[in-house]
């Protein structure tokens, strides 16, 4: 597995080693000693979600405020383009953001430390989505901003320039400026 921090350092893409011949292929995609090697800190993974969806869906910004969720997810089929959003008001990339295409051809998988809020875009004609938390899904907890903050200015990569399709949850989501954060 290839570690690599990115922008924000405590995001992390990792990239497996893939094994292929006429048969199929085969990849390991997920060790805890190299993940807490390189990630920096032991996590325990508690559930696991696969969602699927088709092609201009975005969901998120999502982060749990009292029980956040770390979270190492990847694209088993199709390609999204995932952002994480670092809502740490002591680290020096507060309020920053960082985005890569994940896809079944890539392989890759990203590590989004507890702390950020997180979403996906779908660019594919459809995609299914999985990823490890580190902790439950507290529905009551969840917090989501909107994917369009103009403080944020994510570069979405919009089909035709066209919104996303988001769902009710989405459509209220808090601009930066009035969501909670993390000390």
């Amino acid at each position: 597995m290839h570690y690599e921090k990115l922008a924000i350092p405590d995001v992390v893409l990792m990239t497996p080693q893939v094994f292929g011949d006429e048969r199929g292929f085969f990849m390991e995609t997920f060790r805890q000693s190299e993940f807490e090697a390189h990630c920096g800190h032991y996590y325990t993974f508690v559930q696991d979600n696969h969602s699927k969806s088709a092609h201009g869906i975005l969901r998120g910004l999502h982060y749990q405020h009292q029980q956040p969720q770390g979270k190492l997810v990847r694209v088993t089929q199709g390609e999204v383009f995932d952002v994480a959003v670092d809502m740490r008001q002591s680290s020096p990339t507060f309020g920053q953001w960082v985005g890569v295409t994940l896809s079944e051809h890539n392989k890759q998988m990203l590590w989004v430390p507890p702390g950020f809020a997180h979403g996906f875009y779908v660019t594919s004609e459809e995609a299914e989505f999985q990823y490890k938390c580190t902790d439950y899904y507290a529905p009551g907890d969840e917090v989501s901003l909107r994917w369009d903050d103009p403080k944020l200015n994510i570069q979405w990569p919009l089909l035709s320039y066209q919104p996303p399709q988001l769902s009710s949850k989405d459509q209220q989501g808090l601009l930066f400026i009035d969501a909670p954060c993390f000390r």
